[in-house]
């Protein structure tokens, strides 16, 4: 190898030089690069078949099963009676498993098992939506809480690992009834604080009635014909009161959006 007359390296050599040591560099850094390749693909493989993972600093699995709770990507529509408009579900689960698992394994057999538990029950609310108008989200809650409730626990297995899978499930209306259905919700609130002031009214009234005539009881052994008017008077209205209590009751757990009962009149000839 001749240099130029100057003392440089001629051009060839120079760019033999730099090719030998781009070759080096690439070799060096693909050795490198396989060994941790290497190395991820075993920790990979341990995490999957739950063996401790490569290396002295991996920290030690938790004794004990784990719970990991997932809530569903996005609210799960069903349709109400009609097929016109749907409920729609914030559905959750509680994943564990009765064996250690670490929590990386864990959640690789919930992102498996997820679809299949979302799938389960949204035909559970599919079934028992089909017949309930789309203002009734409130029965259709508590109709999926008791069936989830008679069917707490959901089994999934793969292998030899089994999975346990707890669901919870609020149900929402659709936002395109609300325009429609919000008059009668306020007609209802309406009636109910005429209903609670009413009945309130009532229960302070009865017991009014019944302090007096306790008392009108300790003075009538006198013979004064007036208190005993009054007391037989009081007694009426105490029975009327009561009466209408019960009405006031009855017809509210019957039709609650029907106005409450005529509240009893006061007698027209009231004692002395």
């Amino acid at each position: 190898m001749t240099d130029a007359p100057d003392g440089r390296p001629r051009p060839a050599d120079r760019w033999r030089h730099r090719g030998i040591r781009g070759l080096t560099i690439t070799r060096n850094a693909s050795v490198r690069g396989w060994r941790w390749w290497a190395r991820s693909w075993d920790r990979l493989v341990a995490s999957l078949q739950d063996e401790a993972p490569v290396g002295s600093g991996a920290a030690p699995s938790p004794s004990g099963p784990l719970v990991e709770q997932r809530g569903a990507p996005r609210p799960i529509a069903v349709p109400a009676r009609g097929y016109v408009y749907s409920f729609y579900i914030r559905a959750t689960f509680a994943w564990s498993s009765p064996a250690s698992l670490r929590s990386e394994v864990l959640s690789w057999y919930v992102d498996y098992f997820q679809p299949n538990a979302i799938q389960r029950l949204t035909r559970l609310a599919a079934d028992l939506a089909r017949d309930l108008p789309p203002h009734r989200a409130a029965d259709l809650e508590r109709a999926l809480q008791r069936a989830l409730t008679d069917d707490p626990v959901w089994t999934y297995e793969r292998g030899d690992v089994v999975l346990t899978c707890q669901p919870d499930a609020t149900v929402r209306l659709d936002e395109r009834i609300m325009p429609t259905y919000q008059p009668h919700v306020d007609r209802l609130m309406k009636l109910e604080y005429q209903f609670d002031e009413q009945l309130r009214r009532a229960r302070y009234a009865r017991e009014l009635s019944s302090r007096w005539t306790a008392i009108l009881n300790d003075h009538v052994d006198g013979g004064d014909q007036d208190l005993a008017d009054a007391r037989d008077h009081l007694l009426s209205a105490q029975r009327e009161a009561a009466r209408w209590i019960n009405d006031l009751l009855h017809s509210h757990q019957r039709n609650p959006t029907d106005p409450p009962p005529i509240p009893p009149q006061p007698s027209s000839t009231p004692p002395r």
